[in-house]
């Protein structure tokens, strides 16, 4: 009898919340948007349907220290490991040509990283403390990795809320960002060509990871962990001697990290602590940081097409939001809808890979400050 009693008292039916019930449809929400929707599924499903596993009382899966999602997180996610090899993987995925090709689109990646300035200070606005504020501003950089990285290392309290701020928001670029591309572009501008790029050379794809990891490694050294798993990996790609391992670092190494950002994002959706205002606010700030990310972009964008007399299209500077290479897909569409033999594609990839890396040196930078 005594054993049939604690078999009932132990049931996660008679323990579950409200709380659990709200979470549990959150998670089956985000797996449902991944599947039918096709938004970010990648994460977004591992995360949805792990939000709902730790919404089932008693389960034990996120207890200490042996709960695999307790593991998971404190050992993989807590510890930056998982953080640092996606980052790995994305430079084995990432082709700096067109950047290299123009260096002077790199600026427009820098000019889309006052979207994570706008969200900070808003989030101050709020209420949220500095290390709060700068994790969720960072979203603004459209970069998921770098979102988790430093929210990890200065405000662990709202991974979960900043990882699927991030993500989901990442694959709302295609609805985010046309309405504040054209309310800040004329017609006209939105049908500027743009001269070929220049071929790049084998040298300088191989020279560019090393003096580019090196350069930020000293000027800013807490985005030294960042900056160099992402050059080591490319320069791995641009080699041409390690194929093998860089085919590894972009499918197998990056499938097995990827599933375990999933689970550890998931794991930290608790009811307790993910249910709350606050969550609400970061969701809207990171609204908002995409936006303004965006604007900052297309402005500086028609600020250097006056300088260059009209031989830069303004609408690639929406592309230095680091969301690659879905923003500069963006671009490339609604140069299309204005003018079908405009080809800016690859114009745009060089602001949108410079996000990616002002994205990390702006991580580096809040963690020198505030780390």
């Amino acid at each position: 009898m005594g054993a049939i009693t604690s078999f009932f008292a132990n049931m996660g039916l008679l323990h579950l919340s409200v709380g659990n019930v709200v979470m549990i449809g959150v998670g089956l929400t985000l797996a449902y948007l991944a599947i039918r929707h096709k938004m970010e599924p990648l994460l977004l499903l591992p995360i949805g349907i792990t939000a709902v596993l730790v919404n089932l009382p008693n389960s034990g899966i996120t207890s200490a220290p042996h709960g695999l999602l307790y593991i998971v997180y404190n050992y993989l996610i807590k510890t930056e490991i998982v953080p640092l090899l996606i980052f790995f993987g994305l430079g084995a995925m990432t082709d700096f040509g067109p950047m290299i090709a123009d260096p002077k689109t790199a600026l427009l990646g820098a000019a889309a990283q006052v979207g994570v300035f706008v969200a900070m200070l808003s989030a101050i606005l709020l209420g949220f403390n500095l290390h709060e504020a700068a994790s969720i501003g960072i979203i603004g950089g459209a970069d998921g990795p770098t979102t988790i990285y430093l929210t990890t290392k200065l405000a662990p309290q709202i991974l979960g809320a900043t990882a699927v701020a991030a993500y989901s928001y990442m694959s709302l670029v295609p609805i985010i960002q046309p309405p504040v591309i054209r309310a800040l572009t004329s017609k006209k501008e939105r049908r500027i060509r743009m001269k070929q790029l220049r071929p790049v050379s084998k040298r300088e794809k191989i020279m560019f990871p090393i003096i580019t990891m090196v350069t930020i490694g000293l000027l800013v050294p807490p985005a030294a962990p960042l900056i160099g798993m992402l050059m080591i990996g490319n320069l791995f790609r641009e080699s041409g001697v390690v194929e093998r391992l860089s085919k590894a670092a972009q499918e197998e190494l990056m499938n097995i990290v990827t599933i375990f950002l999933g689970l550890g994002v998931g794991s930290t959706m608790r009811a307790q602590s993910f249910l709350t205002v606050r969550t609400l606010e970061i969701l809207g700030l990171g609204a908002l940081a995409f936006a303004s990310a965006t604007a900052g972009g297309v402005l500086f964008g028609k600020l250097m097409s006056k300088l260059s007399h009209g031989e830069i299209n303004p609408m690639i500077g929406a592309a230095g939001v680091s969301a690659v290479p879905m923003s500069a897909r963006v671009v490339q569409r609604i140069a299309s809808e204005e003018d079908p033999g405009n080809f800016i594609l690859m114009h745009a990839m060089g602001p949108n890979v410079a996000g990616v890396i002002g994205t990390a040196v702006v991580a580096g930078v809040f963690l020198s400050i505030f780390g």
